[in-house]
């Protein structure tokens, strides 16, 4: 992985730098797998982002903004229990392996001045956050809980003694001569297998790019010297990575950052925050991916009586048959042989009869059988059509679930509640329901100045298309996909804004990894919502279309342009 032993050196670095000395306001755990910190230090509010994900695990200051959900786990407020108010004296790495230790120190409840740890295990799968008793070399608690049985060589539980992950027992990068490394033939295939298994803190990532000895000697002198270039790469095939400096490898595309904290808030932007959601909204993601499921069964079901209510003109013509030779029937037949005179040869037609019924009683049975399945048709058509209304809405609601915030998806899923597909939550506090807020639109800022706002859920976008945006201003969605309702706010906006707000419309919709969107973009006085629609439903004409390709660096760039 590219955050390696040297990775986390440089990060450390740079939280040392930032955070040394610093007080520890708040605590937040945004997922299961994440604490979020408000720490005071050097005069200013930084937000430290713990994270134990198997596959986003990192330490990092973030700018981002990280919804937290309303009620905080056991583990959050044991932290808050012993850590918030308290001060960050120094934070560690352990060697140059993937662990950081932050060692904070205050007065505990009571007045008395106590120590904890607080270590961060950067491993894949196995990375966790632990908190620490230094004293008596105790875990308090820890996010992720292992058990014997789940790990023998080390269990990770409340009351249990902390241990460190087996040593590894490499050579140090960083203080090994030039004639030792001359010695490995950089040129060898297995070149770089050996540098990871010989060296601590390196990584298959970082090894691929080293051709010699003199790459090896300039990589780890800068590193010594915590001389970096925060880097993100873009391979040929659109798969980034990120590192301390630019490497020599097969990229299109290399960007650098200030630092390595906002080289990782770019890198994870939106990727940690799909994750994030997906485990807050699990129940119902499931929920209506179920009755996306129930609605497309029905669709497909629908389709084919369709095909049988079709047969609804043969029926007709048999009783027609029927009728026409009643003379030549009598009861008991099982079948009536009779002269087809809607064929032009007038060819002879056989046609299954009810021995139990008379001639014209079977008459009359296809006649029947004609107007059931006439009315069905017109049936299958209404229900189709409401098929096809629930599916959009379903997918639309299955969208802004896998991408909007915590506080996002709580609105959701009130949405949800009123519109029966959830059973209504009993509150806590039942003796007033609190008076409903407007919901907070994500703002962003064109190049030139002007402000777009950004539904991200139905409630969002009903609120900014209906309520709050002019009749005057520009409007965008993407045709004919579920996505947001985008509103630039201004009644004469530049050719620039307008594409600037049409890519936003392509990125917050389900088209967002594709190229080439159309987006259609009107007046908001050509917006309307029929009646009796679903929330967020609109309808709109004398629009224009604008084709697009979405990029998460011009959503950033609108986004930083107000600060």
């Amino acid at each position: 992985m590219s955050f390696d032993g040297l990775f986390t050196r440089g990060m450390v670095k740079e939280l040392q730098t930032n955070l040394s000395g610093g007080r520890i306001n708040k605590i937040h755990q945004p997922s299961k797998n994440e604490l979020l910190f408000v720490i005071r230090a050097n005069g200013q509010n930084r937000r430290l982002l713990l994270s134990s994900h198997s596959s986003y695990a990192r330490a990092q200051l973030t700018e981002e903004k990280i919804d937290n959900p309303n009620e905080a786990t056991m583990f959050c407020m044991l932290l808050r229990k012993h850590l918030e108010g308290f001060t960050i004296e120094d934070i560690t790495q352990v060697g140059l392996e993937r662990i950081i230790t932050f060692h904070i120190r205050g007065r505990n409840e009571i007045g008395d001045l106590t120590s904890k740890q607080l270590i961060v295990e950067i491993m894949g799968k196995h990375s966790n956050i632990i908190l620490v008793d230094p004293v008596r070399g105790m875990i308090l608690d820890c996010i992720k809980h292992v058990s014997p049985v789940v790990n023998r060589v080390r269990t990770l539980l409340p009351g249990h003694t902390y241990q460190a992950p087996p040593a590894q027992d490499k050579r140090n990068p960083l203080s090994v001569s030039a004639d030792e490394i001359n010695v490995i033939h950089f040129t060898d295939i297995g070149a770089a297998k050996t540098l990871v298994t010989e060296f601590a803190g390196l990584s298959p990532f970082i090894t691929r790019a080293l051709l010699s000895a003199e790459d090896f000697v300039q990589y780890m002198d800068l590193a010594k010297r915590h001389q970096y270039q925060p880097t993100m790469m873009v391979s040929s095939e659109q798969k980034e990575s990120f590192y301390l400096w630019p490497l020599a490898i097969s990229s299109v595309e290399v960007k650098t950052f200030p630092s390595l904290s906002e080289l990782l808030d770019r890198f994870y932007f939106g990727k940690a925050g799909r994750d994030r959601n997906k485990q807050q909204a699990a129940d119902l993601i499931k929920l209506i991916q179920n009755e996306l499921d129930k609605n497309q069964h029905k669709l497909s079901k629908l389709a084919n009586q369709l095909i049988d209510a079709k047969n609804a003109d043969i029926y007709k013509k048999t009783g027609e048959l029927l009728t026409a030779n009643l003379h030549l029937l009598s009861k008991g037949m099982k079948t009536a042989t009779v002269q087809d005179y809607y064929h032009p040869d007038l060819i002879d037609v056989s046609i299954p009869l009810d021995p139990r019924k008379a001639p014209n009683a079977n008459a009359q049975h296809y006649f029947a059988k004609y107007q059931k399945a006439k009315k069905s048709i017109q049936h299958i058509h209404e229900q189709s059509a409401l098929a096809k209304v629930e599916i959009d809405y379903l997918e639309n609601i299955l969208h802004q679930l896998e991408t909007v915030g915590v506080g996002d998806i709580e609105e959701i899923r009130s949405e949800l509640e009123e519109q029966k597909y959830v059973r209504v939550r009993e509150r806590k506090n039942k003796k007033k329901k609190p008076k409903p807020k407007n919901p907070v639109l994500e703002e962003y800022t064109a190049s030139d100045g002007t402000e777009i706002l950004v539904g991200k859920n139905n409630l969002q976008n009903e609120y900014l298309t209906m309520r709050l945006a002019g009749k005057n201003n520009l409007w965008f969605h993407v045709k004919d996909i579920p996505g947001s309702h985008v509103v630039i706010r201004s009644d004469a906006p530049s050719e620039a804004a307008t594409l600037e707000a049409a890519q936003l419309a392509a990125y917050f919709s389900k088209a967002s990894e594709s190229s080439n969107v159309a987006v259609d973009y009107t007046l908001i006085k050509h917006v309307k919502k029929p009646s009796g629609a679903k929330p967020g439903y609109v309808t709109y004409d004398h629009q224009q279309t604008t084709y697009v390709t979405p990029s998460e660096d011009q959503v950033l760039t609108l986004r930083h342009n107000g600060r």
